[in-house]
């Protein structure tokens, strides 16, 4: 049986933050999507740094008002130092100075096979007029923000082979904006001297920001063909949302939950 609206819990994203303001702008977007696809819930955002609201800031407005449930998924697309310490930490400090008030913390909503759709649509959405035949020749840098966190640059490696599996694309390389190898120039040059003539980079980061930037950056040095938009408020990514947080807080799972 499906809890009332009233007992489930708040869904707060708890995103980075930037000081590129395009950053807060794709989070509001991603955010109004993921409650659209669930208008039984109450969704919040918040910031780690450089944006506001901040997480004390959105957790402490809801203890005033009563709440006593909040289920945080992290808007990070690895499990890396952000996801396994800074936010435990925050949301630990926040729950000691908030007595009453249960938050739990969810898992983080990528890499994510489902995302494979996404990264393909923006694909598309550089090159419109590409023909089916021309994209399959075309490979592709998927190129992540970078960590120093192994299991994190495998997790982006593992989704870069699915991705040219499922494609049938002749390569699908990943590449790192910071902390790892290679970086997107080195990546977008090494296709090439495999001779593949069509190179893309896919941005697998969701907002704009510094390290995006620099992804572009990249791409452009090394003469890539063309650079996809981020993932943004892509509709697959909004859908992981509610599932980490249904699966978090025990919820219906993301589909049953626009009634």
């Amino acid at each position: 049986m499906s809890p009332s609206p009233q007992a489930r819990p708040v869904l707060l994203v708890v995103a980075h933050g930037s000081r590129d303001p395009r950053h807060a702008a794709t989070v509001a977007a991603l955010t109004a999507r993921v409650r659209a696809l669930a208008p039984g819930v109450r969704v919040e955002t918040c910031f780690l740094e450089f944006s506001v609201p901040r997480v004390g800031q959105v957790l402490a407005r809801l203890h005033a008002e009563g709440t006593r449930d909040v289920v945080a998924v992290p808007l990070l697309l690895s499990r890396a130092f952000h996801a396994r310490t800074d936010i435990p930490a925050v949301l630990a400090e926040q729950a000691a100075r908030l007595p009453g008030l249960t938050i739990r913390q969810a898992d983080v909503p990528g890499p994510d096979p489902l995302l494979l759709g996404a990264l393909e649509r923006r694909l598309a959405e550089a090159a419109p007029g590409r023909s089916p035949a021309r994209w399959r020749a075309t490979g592709v840098v998927l190129a992540a923000a970078g960590s120093s966190d192994a299991g994190a640059l495998a997790a982006v490696g593992g989704l870069a082979d699915r991705w040219r599996l499922a494609s049938g694309r002749p390569a699908v390389r990943p590449a790192f904006a910071s902390a790892a190898a290679p970086t997107t120039a080195d990546a977008v040059r090494a296709l090439r001297a495999d001779g593949i003539r069509d190179v893309a980079v896919a941005p697998f980061v969701i907002a704009p920001g510094r390290l995006p930037d620099r992804i572009l950056a990249g791409a452009r040095e090394a003469g890539a063909d063309l650079v996809a938009p981020v993932l943004g408020d892509a509709p697959e990514l909004a859908g992981l949302l509610l599932r980490r947080w249904a699966a978090a807080a025990g919820a219906p799972r993301a589909g049953a939950l626009a009634g």
